[in-house]
């Protein structure tokens, strides 16, 4: 499973409204969980503001302890640019593409609650999100 940023603020935040949908979607794909090396400063930045320090410290350790794999680097690049050029319309952005240049390289779902971008890339046929109920 390929976290979104929504996804795995979702996940770390106990009073986010998707919360347990995002827990609920992690015990059902039981993983492997990987953390796009693009959405790392995003979404810690969110967990911070929304969960606090003692959060963003707890996902570091499950990072360091192998229950999170940091992946998608250098060999995503020419995918991403592929993906942000394309889709200049969306407000898709690096973060995003980099979530679906991992996904699409490791065959793994997507875990998001903003499909807007994602189901439009999502015709093509070359990832796939996973179907999980909004908390809201």
């Amino acid at each position: 499973m390929i976290f979104d940023t929504s996804g795995l603020v979702a996940v770390v935040t106990a009073d986010d409204p998707d919360h347990r949908a995002a827990v609920n979607a992690m015990t059902a794909s039981g993983g492997p969980f990987v953390i796009p090396a693009g959405i790392l400063a995003e979404a810690a930045c969110m967990i911070e503001r929304d969960a606090g320090t003692n959060a963003m410290a707890a996902v570091l350790d499950d990072l360091a302890e192998g229950a999170y794999t940091l992946d998608c680097g250098q060999q995503d690049f020419p995918r991403i640019r592929e993906l942000v050029i394309r889709y200049a319309d969306l407000p898709l952005g690096f973060a995003d593409a980099a979530v679906i240049a991992c996904a699409e390289r490791t065959r793994a779902e997507v875990l998001t609650f903003d499909r807007r971008d994602f189901e439009i890339v999502g015709r093509e046929g070359t990832f796939r999100i996973r179907q999980t109920p909004r908390g809201r």
